[in-house]
């Protein structure tokens, strides 16, 4: 099976053979889920479900930041508390994607459980000179990484930008570089906070993704997904951190979903242009809505048109005859559909493929399995 890989470049190879640990970033739970969000998560859970029919042992990890600035702001502003916001944020997202037919991930773990791995990375990154503490917070000093920069390929000032536009406080006065980014932040009065060697505080979000994947998948990932949003800076750091952590490679494939944008417009909590999934489950079913979704492949941006929700209805509405009619291995039957997997995850040429052969009653059982891999029901 060849991937992209975007830190080469390149399609890759994946080796089947083995253990492959899938790690996804997650929901941060203030206001889900939009059709950005189930893009993204729908993309992994099919290429989770296929790996696993060709016979690869899978595990599947997806996390929760249920601490960040944005949760604290609007628990706030609705009243409540940022535990009760993120506990009723993340449910209804589960309830959502169970909707949606998408499978729960092995391993669902939430930052504020996995407080000590990241001090511990923390620590390690501070004892090698690559991290400094400050008034209680602690940094990870880029100039000290000459890797700084190899996934995305920013240059400095390209990268502070995209880092200011994205929470980065160039002007904090503790830092000894406006793009060195937090690691630990001394805590603020009225929020929440953990005890570290540092003092009280809480972690940044970078660090978060860092200690939950090399924890439930080991220090080298074989792929990490997420939007193409988090190439800059959140992955860039991610590799930081825990390469100099490990001493290790930290992922063999770098996999980004594209954005989805409403109106010419990346569809975002910021601008308020989303479009949620449960209205859409309103009036479409989950079929219509999963092939709304694959029938654009993972590394192309697209503009939501409802138009296309009728487009992806006839095609669920000729794969539903055929769909749990069995779950005998009969896949040869229509091997382009392998072939376009195979190839570059070419969502929307199997689902082409599909609907052309759901057609023919005699390949009824292959539709049926291929149905299930795209996990349409």
């Amino acid at each position: 099976m060849k991937l992209y890989n975007n830190l080469s470049e390149k399609l890759e190879t994946l080796n089947i053979n083995g253990k492959i640990g899938i790690y996804v970033c997650g929901i941060t739970p203030y206001d889900t889920t939009h059709l950005g969000h189930a893009f993204t998560f729908i993309v992994y859970d099919v290429l989770t479900r296929y790996l696993r029919f060709l016979g690869a042992n899978v595990t599947y990890a997806q996390n929760v930041t249920d601490i960040d600035d944005d949760i604290l702001i609007r628990a706030h502003a609705v009243n409540k508390s940022w535990q009760i916001l993120g506990s009723d944020e993340t449910n209804k997202h589960l309830g959502n994607m169970d909707r949606l037919n998408a499978l729960r991930p092995d391993y669902f773990p939430k930052a504020t459980e996995n407080i000590n791995q990241m001090i511990a990375i923390v620590k390690k990154l501070i004892a090698k000179k690559l991290a400094y503490v400050k008034n209680g917070s602690v940094y990870f000093e880029v100039k000290r990484d000459k890797n700084f920069g190899k996934l995305s390929r920013f240059g400095y000032r390209a990268m502070l930008e995209i880092a200011n536009e994205r929470g980065n406080l160039p002007l904090d006065p503790n830092k000894r570089d406006p793009l060195d980014f937090i690691l630990w932040q001394a805590k603020k009065a009225g929020e929440p906070s953990w005890p570290s060697p540092w003092g009280v505080g809480r972690p940044g979000w970078h660090i978060e993704c860092s200690a939950m994947s090399m924890r439930f998948l080991g220090e080298t990932i074989t792929i990490h997904g997420g939007g193409s949003d988090l190439i800059f800076p959140h992955h860039e750091a991610e590799i930081a951190q825990s390469e100099n952590y490990s001493g290790k490679k930290f992922v063999k494939i770098w996999m980004h979903a594209a954005m989805v944008y409403e109106e010419g417009k990346k569809m975002s909590k910021s601008l308020g242009n989303m479009i949620f999934v449960s209205d859409l489950l309103k009036k479409y079913d989950a079929n219509t809505i999963r092939i709304l979704l694959l029938s654009h492949h993972y590394r192309m941006p697209w503009n939501f048109e409802a138009k296309e929700l009728e487009t992806a209805k006839k095609v669920a509405d000729a794969i539903r005859p055929h769909a749990g009619i069995s779950k005998i291995n009969e896949l040869d039957k229509i091997p382009q559909f392998q072939t376009a997997l195979e190839n570059y995850f070419d969502t929307p040429t199997a689902i082409k493929i599909l609907y052309k052969s759901a057609n023919f009653k005699e390949k009824s059982i292959a539709v049926s399995q291929a149905a299930m891999i795209l996990g349409l029901v």
